[in-house]
């Protein structure tokens, strides 16, 4: 599962170096020919605000699979092991929730954004906005793993370690081969 999963988030990381790529060149390109050629590609302003809508949300599920987002952890450091065992299945469990309500919204949307179409490229919006259904169903789709680990009893010191920002016991934790 974890090789299937590690291969997944690397495809996942190489779209985002090429959204990042073509973003860069665009914007450069369109900026070479308006200062030095008075003209300037239309298409690339419109293209490069898409690809950095959809290099956020892409992102934002490769941050939560490395446990990259803002967590309260002063909080959850008072708690011994049951309690933060119990904030992250709460937080796991909200999560999964949110991303319901995401992929929901969306859902309700599509056939709005299907019907509208980009001003310049005239690409429908859904292609856009669609990255909702990415979004929601790769975050969910982790917290759920998340939770179905924490109710089975499967979760380990490390993970734990990570889940309160110890990353110093993480390291000793890996260091002594637990």
């Amino acid at each position: 599962m974890n090789k299937i999963l590690t291969g997944g988030v690397r495809l996942v990381e190489f779209l985002l170096v090429l959204l990042i790529s073509g973003m860069a060149l665009m914007v450069f390109v369109n900026v070479v020919l308006r200062y030095g050629f008075n003209s300037g590609v239309v298409i690339s302003e419109e293209m490069s605000r898409i690809f950095f809508i959809w290099l956020t949300f892409i992102g934002a599920v490769v941050t939560f699979h490395e446990h990259g987002h803002l967590g309260v952890e002063s909080l959850v450091r008072v708690f011994g092991r049951r309690g933060r065992v119990i904030c992250m299945g709460l937080t796991n469990a909200l999560i999964v929730f949110c991303c319901a309500l995401l992929f929901w919204g969306t859902w309700l949307q599509a056939p709005i954004n299907a019907s509208m179409h980009a001003p310049v490229s005239g690409m429908p919006m859904i292609l856009v906005f669609g990255v909702g259904f990415f979004t929601s169903i790769g975050i969910g789709a982790i917290a759920l793993w998340r939770l179905v680990k924490v109710v089975t009893g499967r979760v380990s010191e490390e993970e734990i370690a990570i889940f309160v920002g110890d990353f110093g016991d993480v390291e000793t934790l890996v260091g002594r081969g637990e």
